[in-house]
């Protein structure tokens, strides 16, 4: 059973539902019986068109659903309507679902939820860290959506800022998470750039090719993460950050300044350095000041103090941290290194250790125990 090709045909078969008329909690759980379908059907006897078969098959599961609802009786004039066995339109309906999910009933953090889980793929759990907010006020967030828009016909699409956003944190969940969807989010910015001139699209987009070009070096052969100070910058796409680059000076030029904006420009001074040791850490605390100033993130502003302990020395980097809630994500990694950079050596391994337990994922909890353990080292010789 080829379970890629069930998430990559999951948005284009939901889509078509949709368009259809179904509201998008039936349209949902018409293609999740759709799939359970396939996974017990598809081994024995595997179809020609894999989307044609499902796309039949999770329309019937609705109208099966709708028929057998008295309050949605209407709908059983539409069973004329069903599609017929064959090849479904070639059409990527993916980005299409993006702006159907950012429906203008929805408050834009539910919206982000919906289309996260619904289209993105990701579980319950990675959106809850994507949001700094505990699984279950995620999970509910994510029922209350499903109920607001049950039986809304996803006639009026959302806005552009929504989309981006979504795109964003499926781009960040497949460049650090347990599922793979960093390509096809640049992939939808790609085309998303195609059919909206806006520079915070534009800034995504580069933002977006910063990052992914230096995702070859992020990781060991033994899969442990390699801090960004310490990667080969040789295995670094120099095309992809050229393109990335690029983009974002015709973007900036513009003067609508705007946070994917900022955060790429960050990005672009990282890609720029010929080695960690000339990175231009004053102008990158300038960009944070300006992303601070346009979101008022308090990630952001850990970010920035990081930024300020290189810039200005690691006892300006801690005071800056002492002024943030210490229970923000990867607030004690970052007081643990800039302790190791201040020399306590003792305080940073301690901190390191606590960190560990804290991490959002196994690679990163990896690292930063052999970082304790290697201070720790230190310390006993």
């Amino acid at each position: 059973m080829d379970e890629a090709l069930l998430r990559s045909l999951t948005p284009s078969v939901l889509a078509v539902l949709v368009r259809r008329g179904a509201d998008f909690a039936a349209a949902e759980d018409a293609v999740q019986d759709a799939l359970l379908e396939a996974v017990r059907v598809w081994p024995a006897d595997p179809p020609r068109d894999a989307k044609g078969w499902l796309v039949t098959v999770a329309w019937r599961k609705f109208l099966d659903a709708t028929r057998s609802d008295t309050a949605r009786r209407r709908r059983e004039d539409r069973s004329e309507e069903e599609p017929a066995p064959g090849p479904a339109p070639s059409v990527d309906d993916t980005l299409q679902l993006y702006f159907l999910c950012a429906h203008p009933s929805l408050t834009p953090s539910s919206a982000v939820a919906l289309t996260l889980r619904a289209v993105g793929g990701l579980t319950t759990r990675q959106i809850a860290q994507a949001y700094l907010v505990p699984e279950a006020t995620m999970a509910q967030r994510i029922s209350r959506a499903k109920r607001t828009v049950s039986g809304v016909r996803f006639d009026r699409p959302g806005d552009v800022a929504t989309v981006l956003r979504v795109l964003y944190l499926v781009f960040n969940e497949g460049y650090s998470g347990d599922v793979d969807l960093a390509a096809e989010a640049i992939r939808l910015t790609r085309q998303l750039t195609t059919v909206i001139d806006h520079p915070e699209v534009a800034g995504l987009l580069a933002l977006m090719l910063l990052h992914h070009a230096r995702r070859a070096a992020r990781t060991a052969p033994d899969g442990s993460l390699v801090p960004l100070a310490e990667q080969d910058r040789g295995r670094w796409d120099t095309d992809m950050i050229a393109e990335g680059v690029e983009i974002l000076q015709t973007a900036l030029a513009r003067d609508r300044l705007g946070e994917f904006q900022a955060q790429a420009a960050v990005a672009a001074l990282h890609a720029d350095a010929p080695t960690a040791e000339e990175t231009d850490w004053v102008q990158i605390v300038e960009w944070y000041d300006e992303l601070a100033s346009l979101t008022d993130n308090p990630v952001v502003r850990l970010n920035r103090a990081v930024a300020v302990g290189e810039a200005d020395g690691p006892r300006a980097g801690l005071a800056a941290l002492a002024t943030l809630d210490d229970s923000l994500p990867r607030h004690t990694a970052a007081t643990a290194y800039l302790h190791e950079r201040a020399g306590d050596l003792t305080t940073a391994a301690r901190l390191y250790a606590e960190a560990a337990r804290k991490a959002p994922n196994l690679a990163e909890r990896d690292h930063l125990t052999r970082q304790a353990a290697r201070l720790n080292s230190r310390g006993s010789d």
